[in-house]
């Protein structure tokens, strides 16, 4: 059964740096279906800051045909071993919006067991150069929505330049991540991410932009000195 991983490495700069241009994870790997390799973001910094753009943090973002052929990776493969040090979570898919070349959306999707079971979400996207400010003006707001909200225990995005987009948030319960959708959050100006999507429905954004919504299946090692993100329950 195909799964996602979403994994957190800190590289040294340089390192990290030789690596956004050099491709380090090969289209051929055995049994990888995607892969999209990204430096870090804090959500809802100043553009212009030093807290904007993390280039010693890592994120990859990767499809496979199974389990199995990720563990692989992650044991033999040279970058696949640097990948294994930080932390990564393993995906089930459940649902999608909207459509993001690569990745091939799985026929048979999971679900979770109740509305108050933790869910993963990840949007990525290719930008439109002309809808940058646009983009900015109406996304910084949701992204310290997402940031702050209590209902995440870890959000973050990230970017490859020049144009791809990307968050990720863990969600106590599919129903915390739902209300904040649609503006129902007991939060301060809650309707931030809906006022969002209304204008990206009125004139889109991006080239291609998706949606994903994930059971969480395992989580392992550590981000930042801290383990354990996904709730039990």
């Amino acid at each position: 059964m195909s799964i996602f991983s979403y994994h957190l490495i800190r590289l040294p700069f340089f390192e990290a740096v030789r690596r956004i241009f050099s491709s380090p994870i090969s289209k051929d790997t055995k049994g990888l279906v995607h892969s999209e390799y990204m430096t870090a973001m804090t959500l809802g910094s100043p553009i212009f800051s030093t807290s904007r753009v993390l280039v010693g943090q890592v994120v990859v973002f990767m499809q496979w045909e199974n389990e199995n052929a990720l563990e692989n990776y992650l044991e033999q493969d040279s970058f696949g071993k640097t990948l294994a040090r930080g932390w990564h979570v393993r995906l089930s898919f459940i649902r999608e919006w909207g459509k993001f070349s690569g990745f091939k959306i799985p026929i048979d999707k999971d679900q979770l067991e109740s509305p108050n079971s933790p869910v993963v979400a990840v949007t990525i996207a290719r930008m439109k150069p002309s809808a940058v400010p646009r983009f900015i003006h109406w996304g910084r707001p949701v992204e310290k929505l997402v940031r702050d909200h209590p209902g995440t225990t870890l959000s973050l995005a990230s970017v490859k330049f020049p144009n791809t987009v990307s968050t990720f948030s863990i969600w106590k319960s599919e129903k915390e991540m739902t209300d904040m959708v649609h503006g129902h959050s007991k939060v301060e100006k809650p309707k931030r991410h809906s006022s969002a999507m209304q204008e990206r429905e009125r004139k889109d954004f991006h080239f291609e932009f998706t949606t994903l919504r994930f059971k969480p299946l395992a989580e392992f090692g550590q981000w930042k000195g801290q383990s354990n993100f996904i709730p039990k329950k």
